[in-house]
């Protein structure tokens, strides 16, 4: 399984007609986080009109809230939702705080504005796909690293460690789904020489050329 969510929070802004909606994103795992940074940021901006919001938690987002906070019904909260459904995203908060321009926008107006500022904010998140994966340990000898390489390649398996002494260790990580497939072709290439040690399963993430790992293995 896996879901896209926000791996580094962000902030963006717009402005329209003189009126500034700033865009605050920041991921949580459970409502208590969304309401916690609720009120942190409506503190911090306590001398704005409007602090609209909307979350999603879970991976299939079955926990979703909004608020208008005072704008009319519709304008804000629900758009902000919508995006975050419209991308997938999964287990975040968005805040959007309006300081009043003196013009009013009207229905379509507002919506608009705060689905801007929503996506602007997320423009300037590292959003990643979360995927359940596994861990495997490969040891072999170095006649068959290239082979290894090769299987690592074609199969968008991720390398995370690798260890070269009078044999060689590779550590890689992938889709959960696909390591028991993966282990059988390495078993097959290294005519079964190769020993394969498998981890528990883990989450993980890649972001520019990263992995992110959310959970170590036990």
């Amino acid at each position: 399984m896996s879901y896209r969510t926000v791996y580094t929070g962000g902030q963006g802004e717009i402005e329209e007609k003189k009126s500034r909606f700033i865009a605050t994103v920041q991921p949580v795992s459970s409502e208590k986080e969304a309401l916690d940074f609720l009120a942190a940021t409506r503190k911090k901006y306590w001398d704005a009109r409007h602090n609209c919001y909307a979350y999603t938690i879970g991976t299939h987002s079955e926990l979703q809230r909004c608020s208008d906070d005072g704008e009319p019904g519709g304008t804000a909260g629900r758009p902000i939702l919508n995006i975050l459904l419209n991308e997938d995203i999964h287990n975040c908060i968005v805040v959007v705080t309006r300081y009043f321009g003196g013009t009013l926008l009207g229905t379509g107006g507002l919506i608009r504005a705060y689905q801007a500022a929503t996506q602007e904010g997320l423009a300037h998140c590292v959003i990643v796909e979360r995927k359940s994966g596994c861990r495997l340990t490969i040891h072999t000898d170095y006649n068959y690293v290239g082979k290894l390489q090769f299987l690592i390649a074609e199969e968008k398996a991720v390398v995370l460690d690798s260890r070269y002494t009078d044999t060689v260790e590779l550590d890689v990580i992938l889709p959960l789904a696909d390591a028991a497939g993966f282990s059988e072709k390495v078993t097959e290439i290294t005519g079964a020489r190769a020993k394969i040690r498998v981890g528990d399963p883990m989450e993980y993430a890649e972001a520019d050329g990263e992995v992110i790992l959310f959970r170590e293995d036990c």
